[in-house]
């Protein structure tokens, strides 16, 4: 007996999606509700449980396949123990012979893994926690599990650019060809439709980071003692610009057809980075929230970014976007804004900086501010007064508490 696998409601107006990756081999026990495949809509990754417990059947579609809702994507056979049936997509796992380590291993790791790894991990028999992982902060790259099923040591994170890989020494010239991801897709497509359908224009200031920087210094302890949670800077750039957007409401809005529609409210759409590309969920209501609330729920947006456990409810709607590239060393961008937002604040690093304060050249902690925003709709008076009032803002966070 047979029960067949289909492709799961993905959300409001979500029709279709890409088959990602097969999580489970024809022929592995599954539990009931256990992940067997991951699918790819327009914003996020969502994967498919079991239906019921039993073994892995055939694949009816192959990785990379548009899927409907509702369509058959697999199977799950009743047993406990069966054969390998045979697969309707031919395996990429590379030939090597490994002692298959139990997939509880891989599913119960806290590692970090990207879809990619996760899949060769199980695939492989590896225990991911007895691999050195040398991509940022540490995660595993598909380069590190290769070199471990191979016996090698995994390449050293330390290793100096001079060090020439051996295929540069040989004089091989190497290219690798990768499908892009659904995200990856619709990510390039909606930037593309910005800068064709907007008239986009970036307003520049910079910003002294200093009474912020001293407030957090002065409070962290007891603000994280208390709430649970670090007070970081985007909890005051939010605010900062909820109230910026109570005088500038046109940098809160947006063109639908030939009609302005201005919100009354604030859903900031807050850029992170997932493992498959950069991710907006949104914080809601965010000019209701206290500094405590809009910490905790950009944090957990983080977490769940990194885990790839997104939903399409955290990603929908959003009325402003605030990026911050400042965490990855920019000095300086024109952020895009996201359709159909008119506006979008980017954050940059801080540095010292030598400026002149009361006639002395003194050395302060600066942040350059960019504000990109659609032009059919905001002017430049407006986009202009908008950034100053966040600058005014950040440099005074006096003015947060008494709404000046």
């Amino acid at each position: 007996m047979s029960t067949e696998v289909k492709v799961p409601v993905l959300g409001e107006s979500i029709t279709e999606a890409t088959l990602g990756q097969w999580l489970k081999k024809p022929g592995e026990a599954v539990a009931i509700d256990e992940p067997i495949a991951s699918l790819e809509t327009d914003k996020v990754a969502v994967e498919v449980p079991s239906p019921v417990a039993g073994i892995m059947g055939a694949y009816a579609v192959e990785e990379g396949a548009t899927v409907n809702v509702g369509a058959v994507i697999g199977s799950i056979e009743a047993g406990t123990t069966a054969a390998a049936p045979a697969r309707a997509a031919a395996s990429v796992a590379p030939a090597v012979t490994t002692t298959a380590a139990p997939a509880a291993e891989v599913e119960n790791s806290d590692l970090p893994l990207s879809p990619a790894v996760r899949r060769l991990v199980l695939e492989l028999g590896i225990d991911p926690s007895k691999i050195r992982g040398t991509g940022k902060d540490g995660r595993l790259t598909k380069e590190d599990v290769l070199a471990a099923a191979k016996g090698a040591p995994a390449p050293s994170a330390d290793t100096t650019v001079s060090a020439a890989p051996t295929t540069q020494a040989t004089g091989a010239r190497l290219e690798e060809r990768v499908k892009m991801t659904r995200l990856r897709q619709t990510i390039a497509k909606r930037l593309k439709s910005a800068q064709d359908t907007a008239a986009l224009l970036t307003t520049f200031n910079d910003v002294d980071m200093s009474a912020v920087i001293k407030a957090r210094a002065t409070y962290k302890d007891l603000f994280e003692k208390k709430h649970g949670v670090r007070l970081g800077f985007m909890g005051f750039f939010t605010k900062a610009v909820a109230l910026a957007a109570r005088d500038v409401p046109s940098v809160n809005a947006k063109i639908e057809g030939d009609e302005i529609v201005y919100h009354n409210y604030l859903d900031v759409s807050v850029a992170v980075s997932a493992p498959n590309g950069l991710v907006v969920p949104v914080v809601r209501n965010a000019d209701a929230m206290s500094f405590a609330q809009i910490e905790k729920a950009i944090g957990d947006f983080g977490a769940k970014a990194k885990a790839g456990t997104l939903t399409m409810e955290d990603m929908s709607g959003g009325t402003f976007t605030i990026s911050n590239g400042g965490v990855f060393g920019s000095l300086m961008s024109t952020p895009i804004i996201n359709p159909p937002q008119s506006a979008v604040l980017g954050l940059h690093r801080i540095e010292d900086r030598a400026v002149v304060c009361d006639g002395q050249v003194v050395v302060r902690p600066m942040m350059y501010l960019a504000l990109s925003y659609d032009h059919r709709l905001i002017d430049g008076r407006e986009a202009v007064t908008f950034l100053k009032i966040v600058k005014e803002a950040i440099e005074d966070p006096t003015r947060l508490l008494i709404d000046l």
